[in-house]
């Protein structure tokens, strides 16, 4: 028995969402459950050639276009409930589809917000048609969370352009990108004051995509050098020295998307497990009217409640301009991650030795699910983040209350 919904319509219906969510929600759910032969093609493909082919077909099949704000008008580019979502029914169907998904919009979107106008007309429309995939490069061996530390170097030169020196490390796409955004330290101040983000073709002289890495859920990921890589001025992505700004603000945004993800992995391990359990039998019983089995499906459905909320609020706040987006958006991201780990780890136990056969949905589950309590954030960083905002709330009580 195979699941076939991504959503739960009863979150769907509160005023988190407007009818054009649903509505996207239903037809991206459709073309996901529509699609399952072809999920099962491209988990058998090398990591890099799917990722090609994911990009392109998500493109050609238009949930891509809002990449392109100009000839998408009213599109998701700037509507996070929309693009978690997406990555929400992604993941729910296919890990690999929501990683290509989740890293092109990651790529493009500092583009959306911080182009000129002529980067936005050279990359924006062929990312949006999935015909140029793109990559955003700001981790290192020595700087993961703590994008302030980045260390590749861009020197000035006397012609306005730069020179590219250094590595960057565990970079999603490395290997099929046409072009990266590159977070690099220009020196115009220390710590964050001193990086600029850059757009660097692939093809540029220098630059190396190398060890090609396994990961416990196979997808394109490698590392890059920049060896003497000259870039024009004009690769220069806002302005000189807002690197840092840039990476955090695309980041705040898309951490809740992450919870998104977390979202779809989860709801389709619970369903799973609910769907083995209705049918396996213990001797004359089923599996679900077990006293443990009722307790472990309902610590999962409370789980996926709470999560879902976290990660509608979070999107509200976003959409909505609230000042507060990054916090709620911290709070998603390692609420529905740290969560869906034990929603799989729970479903694995469920299906017992099922549950970790080879390419076994629960098996998938359990390998793809792991890396989103590390990635844009670790759950540590995002306890550091979230403590970090409550001297603000203390500021707003009342002093009968402090």
């Amino acid at each position: 028995m195979e699941p076939t919904s991504a959503f739960d319509q009863e979150i769907l219906a509160l005023p988190f969402y407007d009818d054009r969510h649903r509505r996207l929600a239903n037809s991206i759910g459709t073309w996901c459950d529509g699609r399952a032969p072809l999920w099962k093609e491209v988990r058998r493909e090398d990591p890099e050639k799917a990722g090609r082919r994911l990009v392109r077909m998500l493109g050609e099949d238009g949930w891509l276009a809002f990449l392109d704000p100009r000839s998408a008008p009213g599109g998701p580019s700037g509507d996070f409930r929309t693009i978690s979502l997406m990555r929400e029914a992604l993941a729910y169907a296919e890990d690999l589809a929501d990683f290509a998904f989740s890293i092109q919009a990651l790529a493009a979107t500092p583009v959306i917000r911080y182009g000129s106008e002529e980067q936005k007309e050279h990359y924006l429309p062929r990312m949006a048609k999935g015909s140029l995939i793109g990559a955003f490069a700001v981790s290192e061996q020595e700087a993961g969370s703590d994008i302030a530390s980045v260390g590749l170097r861009a020197e000035p030169e006397e012609d306005g352009g730069y020179v590219l020196n250094g590595q960057k490390a565990w970079i999603a796409n490395a290997g099929i990108a046409d072009v990266y955004v590159v977070i690099a330290r220009t020196g115009e101040g220390p710590g964050p004051l001193g990086l600029t983000a850059f757009l660097v073709p692939a093809t540029t002289p220098g630059l190396r995509a190398h060890d090609r890495l396994d990961v416990v859920a196979p997808r394109a990921f490698a590392h890059l050098s920049f060896e003497n890589c000259r870039v024009p001025r004009e690769a220069v992505l806002g302005r000189p020295g807002k690197g840092f700004v840039i990476a955090m603000d695309l980041l705040e945004r898309f951490r809740m998307t992450v919870g998104a993800a977390a979202l779809g992995f989860a709801r389709r391990a619970a369903d799973t497990a609910l769907a083995h359990a209705r049918t396996r039998r213990i001797g004359n019983e089923r599996l679900v009217d077990l006293q443990l089995t009722k307790a472990a499906l309902a610590d999962m459905a409370v789980r996926l409640d709470a999560a879902a909320l976290l990660v509608a609020r979070a999107g509200w706040e976003i959409d909505h301009g609230s000042r507060r987006f990054a916090r709620h958006s911290s709070i998603a991201k390692l609420y529905a991650t740290e969560e869906a780990q034990h929603i799989v780890d729970s479903a694995v136990q469920l299906l017992g030795a099922a549950g970790v056969a080879g390419d076994s949905v629960t098996e998938r589950l359990y390998r793809q699910i792991r890396s989103l309590r590390i990635y844009e954030g670790t759950s540590e960083v995002m306890r550091l983040t979230i403590a970090g905002t409550l001297d603000a709330r203390r500021a707003t009580l009342p002093a009968r209350f402090l």
